[in-house]
């Protein structure tokens, strides 16, 4: 699974829609809306971070309503504390 996280947040346009959503929920249209590409782009770079574990999804009505999921984040910190161990 590190792999799929490290290769999501590879994309410079990820990490930006995960910047844009850290500290609220959105609905996608509104995600797209912020960035100068197509919705469809928007909606393939989030569905990468949905399945990298890196954004949660909820359905509201006919919306699908994006936040950032932690635990991804988390598992990534722990490879990275694993991977240098203590010798900072």
């Amino acid at each position: 699974m590190i792999h799929t996280i490290i290769q999501a947040l590879a994309d410079p346009r990820r990490r930006d829609i995960l910047d844009f959503i850290r500290d609220k929920e959105l609905a996608s249209s509104a995600i797209a809306s912020h960035f100068s590409v197509s919705p469809s782009a928007i909606s393939q770079h989030l569905k990468v971070l949905e399945e990298a574990g890196l954004v949660a999804v909820r359905r509201a009505d006919t919306q699908r309503i994006y936040a950032i999921r932690m635990e991804g984040f988390y598992e990534l910190k722990q490879y990275f504390e694993y991977f240098w161990g203590d010798s900072r």
